[in-house]
């Protein structure tokens, strides 16, 4: 497939001038003459330089690569066919739908860019986190920094000791059968030749732990409403998790709560005050290159 360059120009220039600030979780400002999004902030959600997304705009751009392209399509809150379309636009075939894409759905991402107060995320049906709120990296570390099977957190649970560190000691053996019955169901449901089928492969060459569980045949456990931490900065903290399911992507966005006039709710607003870049750093994943 060849890039159609002035059919991607306009593609683009149309879906930034059709989207509002408020649409993508940017405040609107009191001097916005510009009809829709800045180019500015267009390329910021996409996590390219601003010279690079203008000019593609004006049919002057590289050929952006199949990552610039996904880059692009998440930050515009494109839809699936949207998406689909953008890459073809771009010269490349589009990813599969279903369970292994990493697309989020714009439904999902209005309602994060919503909760920027709250600790929320969007992780895949494997445990791969795909975004998180400030407060959400504030209170599980960043976990979109990992790369290759520790993207899945039930596979870092079991091969990286760091991984059960802000989890409380009592709770451990609970979430290791959950992620290894969950595992298995998975397993099951996409079939022997899966991502999810090669994660569980793996461990059971890694992991003794995991291969006990997976011989028992667990299925069936789910988790816990209450997530009890163990956060270096604040102590233990309680939380209710709330999960939207996004049946088509399999993809679910975790909202973590604690009823107001609680400790574990002072500690939330504690959180957020200490704030995410002093606990964790700062994050390049996910930054496309310019």
């Amino acid at each position: 497939m060849t890039i159609d360059r002035a059919g991607l120009a306009d593609f683009l220039r149309r879906r930034r001038e059709s989207l509002q600030p408020e649409d993508v979780g940017l405040p609107r400002g009191p001097r916005r003459r510009t009809t829709g999004l800045r180019r500015e902030e267009v390329a910021a959600l996409c996590h390219m330089s601003t010279d690079y997304y203008s000019r593609l705009e004006r049919e002057r751009g590289p050929h952006p690569s199949e990552q610039m392209t996904a880059s692009i399509a998440q930050g515009l809150h494109l839809s699936l066919d949207e998406r689909d379309h953008l890459f073809r636009l771009a010269g490349h075939q589009p990813p599969p739908r279903g369970a292994g894409s990493e697309h989020v759905s714009p439904g999902l991402l209005r309602i994060l860019d919503r909760l920027g107060d709250t600790p929320a995320e969007i992780v895949t049906e494997l445990g791969e986190t795909l975004r998180q709120t400030p407060l959400a990296v504030a209170l599980t570390g960043d976990t979109t920094r990992f790369t290759g099977p520790a993207r899945s957190r039930g596979y870092r649970w079991f091969t990286d000791p760091a991984a059960r560190e802000r989890h409380v000691p009592e709770d451990h053996a609970f979430l290791s059968r959950l992620y290894a019955a969950g595992l298995r169901s998975i397993v099951t449901m996409r079939g022997p030749g899966s991502r999810a089928a090669q994660l569980a492969d793996l461990l059971l060459q890694r992991s003794a732990e995991f291969r006990t569980l997976w011989d028992a045949h667990e299925v069936g456990i789910h988790p816990d409403d209450v997530k009890r931490y163990r956060h270096p900065e604040v102590g233990r903290i309680e939380v209710n998790c709330q999960t939207l399911v996004d049946p088509d992507q399999a993809h679910r966005l975790m909202v973590y709560t604690a009823v107001p006039g609680t400790e574990d709710h002072d500690k939330l607003q504690m959180l957020a005050v200490i704030g995410a870049q002093s606990l964790s750093g700062p994050s390049t994943v996910g930054a496309a290159p310019d």
